[in-house]
């Protein structure tokens, strides 16, 4: 949709990461949260655009914020007989740049080996004067989030060593597992190669648009 692309181009992209085109356009974004696999393409994205399911149960309709949902690969905060009625997406920052990396076996409908989410938009309320929100896929029994490497990447001034140290606090940060498409140890070095990659683009097109 193009509201969808215009808003929240980091959804957009990732969207267009997950499984093959028949699927896309038979599935949901709601579904694929609902499904909690900790390799959700497009949950990184939803988590950092402050993400909030509305789901109806037992006792009415509540809200279910993305951040606290997940606890452990396909458990949710859902009970039984719950309805995922909808996904509601603040609008986000003003100068907002994001960029989702996957690395997977093949390009086309593969599941992430890893994936890292990255957010970032000016903030004169930080040090670095940008501020940026970072998630990881594939690589712990949830998506993750690394408030430490965000916390770095706004109290110090943005060049490649700072970069760097977030990174590898990501890499750190990460409890991934062996499995048949990829070792332990391949996926943490992929967190922080694709970490330092994904936060570098978008301070890059942070700085041309300042």
């Amino acid at each position: 949709m193009p509201e969808v692309r215009e808003h929240y181009p980091l959804l957009a992209e990732a969207i267009r990461t997950v499984a093959s085109y028949q699927l896309r356009n038979r599935a949901t974004i709601v579904g694929n949260i609902c499904n909690a696999s900790p390799a959700g393409d497009t949950i990184g994205a939803c988590m950092l655009y402050g993400g909030v399911l509305k789901v109806f149960g037992a006792d009415g309709v509540r809200e279910e914020p993305l951040a606290t949902f997940f606890k452990g690969p396909g458990k949710t905060n859902l009970k039984p007989g719950d309805i995922a009625l909808s996904l509601h997406l603040p609008l986000p920052p003003k100068g907002h740049v994001g960029r989702y990396i996957k690395v997977a076996r093949n390009k086309l409908g593969d599941l992430a080996i890893v994936g890292v989410s990255v957010l970032g938009y000016p903030d004169a309320t930080v040090a670095s004067g940008f501020r940026f929100l970072i998630a990881l896929a594939s690589v712990a029994p949830v998506p993750l989030r690394v408030p430490v490497a965000e916390k770095v990447l706004a109290e110090k001034k943005i060049d490649e060593a700072t970069i760097a140290e977030a990174a590898q606090i990501a890499m750190d940060s990460c409890s991934p597992i062996d499995d048949v498409r990829g070792s332990a140890q391949y996926r943490k070095h992929m967190v922080r190669n694709m970490t330092r990659r994904a936060v570098t683009e978008v301070w890059q097109k942070l700085t041309q648009a300042a």
